[in-house]
């Protein structure tokens, strides 16, 4: 334990030198000035310095420009989510039969813990940093962030963060032992976090609230932003529906990630200075379990609603109409972020907690199903009798809305008391909520990926394989998470290794069935991942070049919007510096090559010419 607590010591040491050295060399704070020609810098005698943009690994070290900053998130997500993909992986094959087919007990729980951990605060919150890193400032018309030094740094304390995290399973065989990855689960529920002397899980503490910092800095940047940095034609009542969520979630950030803070420093005082924040002797064990599901709950908010955001936004460009109900869809945003720190207690209902608090806790969790339906309502009239184009983004929003569907009124079961008690700590909650992070989130994400493709990377992806990767997808995602549903109404427990329940609560064959269900989708779902990262790596090196600034034929029904505008000024800029018209490339997916280029064989995926 000794040694173990001088790793951990100089591994803090050596990271405060790291980030004391980082800030020492930054010569004025109260000025800014970009790496790439030019900007505005504050105070009187400020002076303006116009230097060349570097390129390499320079650039990206230093970069302060938003776009790259939001390419960094985007790859640092993308690494995250295959790590917490091969977890997951982990998991299912340990359960495709009842005694454990590859893991032991300990490696089970750290995998498990790691897992959840890694997909909701190394891949979630950073996916959506980055759409709204790039395409926010484009959609307001701003030049960039408002901090965009700030933005810089709340980026790079996430690797570390990452790093402290995942050290116990880098560490584990180095320091024989003595440093192991943390078995607490995700929830970090008291005493167990408390009493495992394993200086793992205060690596990991600490990682979290590393990153905790770095999501907060983001946010308070997202809306300064959206407040201060608009452009003149735009304002409060035109303000696009991405930016709506994306502050809506930033003002979430700043009321519950302090409060997780807070908390994971009570639970280090408690593990390592003897404090009594969570003994039953102090605050008592239910304390962590308010103060962390305070924050918990508000952070599903937190990672839905931009995606919610970027459904809005995406579905009426490919329904051929404006989105229905733009207002009320405002209005249910702000809604959710209002009620969602009014539902925590909903994770507690079996905790024994006075029954007539579990009864308000109960009626504001049905309550915040009411703005989550009316998106979903809107979404659907938006398509009705719209003008339908199936490109792959278009069929990612669609499977959002049936994923949501089932993710939400399996929800409004658990906001049930007398079923929650029935239902708590069962396949069927793990059913419910990666109906909505992986059916949702993830889906929304995918949608947003598609459909600005050619922005971020001027090259325009494979049609075919966008496709497969929605089909395989949809399909691995229901029949994994509707076997969980199954498996929580047969009585299996969550977070076993093993199930040798030799009857006492199900039967063993049918149990086992659905665990096999589960893990053949799981491995659906990896074949769709792997053919999403081969399509993105392969067509942003070689895919057919994007040469017309409005490849989903937008303008037609007046729906080209900022980020769209300003891609075209792009390519416009890029002939006239020299850059040379592209032999002619068939666009698919719905995208559609310049007027002097377009034949009937280019309108595909349900793309339609421009009017000549």
């Amino acid at each position: 334990m000794a040694a173990g607590d001088l790793v951990l010591t100089g591994l803090m040491a050596v990271l405060l030198v790291g980030i004391t050295a980082v800030l020492t060399r930054i010569e004025n704070w109260r000025s800014y000035t970009p790496l790439a020609g030019g900007g505005t810098a504050t105070g009187e005698d400020s002076v303006v310095l116009n230097r060349e943009k570097p390129t390499g690994l320079i650039r990206w070290l230093t970069t302060v420009d938003h776009k790259d900053i939001g390419l960094l998130y985007g790859l640092y997500a993308i690494i995250a989510f295959a790590v917490g993909g091969i977890m997951a992986m982990l998991i299912r094959i340990q359960l495709i039969v009842p005694g454990g087919a590859i893991l032991g007990t300990n490696a089970y729980n750290s995998i498990l813990t790691s897992h959840g951990i890694t997909m909701l605060f190394l891949f979630g919150t950073p996916i959506i940093a980055a759409f709204a890193n790039y395409f926010i400032p484009l959609l307001i018309g701003a030049d960039d962030m408002a901090f965009p030094r700030i933005n810089a740094i709340a980026f790079w304390l996430l690797p570390p963060a990452a790093l402290l995290i995942w050290a116990g399973f880098f560490l584990a065989p180095v320091t024989e032992n003595m440093i192991e990855p943390a078995q607490t689960a995700w929830t970090m529920y008291t005493p167990l976090s408390v009493e495992q002397t394993n200086p793992g899980v205060d690596l990991m503490l600490l990682g979290l609230h590393l990153s905790g910092v770095a999501t907060t800095m983001g946010a308070i940047n997202f809306i300064v932003t959206v407040f201060t940095e608009r452009g003149e034609d735009v304002n409060w009542a035109n303000l696009d529906i991405f930016s709506w969520t994306v502050l809506t979630q930033s003002g979430l950030i700043l009321f519950s990630f302090p409060l997780l803070g807070s908390a994971i420093v009570m639970l280090l005082m408690d593990r390592n200075l003897g404090t009594t924040f969570f003994a039953v002797e102090g605050g008592g064990p239910l304390l962590w379990q308010h103060l962390f599901w305070f924050f918990g709950h508000p952070e599903v908010y937190i990672l839905v609603l931009p995606p919610m955001g970027l459904v809005s936004l995406i579905l009426p460009k490919f329904s051929s109409r404006e989105l229905f109900g733009f207002k009320f869809v405002v209005y249910s945003t702000l809604a959710i972020g209002v009620l969602s720190f009014g539902v925590w207690a909903h994770h507690m209902f079996s905790t024994g907690m006075d029954p007539r608090l579990r009864a308000s806790f109960m009626a504001v969790s049905i309550a915040i199903s009411i703005p989550s339906a009316v998106k979903t309502f809107n979404w659907i009239t938006t398509m009705w009798n719209g003008r339908l184009r199936l490109a792959t983004p278009m069929l990612f929003c669609i499977g959002f809305i049936s994923n949501f569907i089932i993710g939400g009124v399996t929800g409004v079961f658990l906001a049930s008391i007398p079923i929650d008690l029935i239902l708590h700590d069962t396949y069927y909650v793990v059913g419910h909520f990666h109906y909505v992070l992986m059916g949702a989130i993830a889906f929304g994400v995918f949608a947003g990926i598609y459909y600005w493709f050619p922005v971020f990377t001027g090259r325009m992806y494979q049609r075919k394989l966008g496709k497969a990767h929605f089909w395989l997808s949809m399909i691995g995602t229901n029949l994994t998470f509707f076997a969980m549903l199954a498996l929580g109404y047969l009585g299996m427990p969550r977070r076993y290794a093993t199930y040798q329940l030799d009857g006492a609560i199900a039967p063993l064959a049918q149990v086992s069935t659905f665990h096999q269900l589960a893990t053949a989708g799981a491995f659906i779902l990896l074949v769709g991942q792997l053919i999403f990262v081969w399509n993105l790596l392969q067509s942003w090196l070689e895919g057919p070049k994007i040469e017309d600034g409005d490849p989903w034929n937008l303008e037609r029904d007046g729906m080209l919007d900022k980020e769209w505008t300003w891609f075209d000024r792009k390519l416009e800029t890029a002939i006239t510096d020299g850059g040379e018209d592209e032999e002619e490339s068939t666009l698919t997916d719905g995208g559609e090559p310049s007027e002097a280029r377009r034949t009937s064989s280019d309108v595909s995926d349900g793309g339609e010419p421009k009017d000549d």
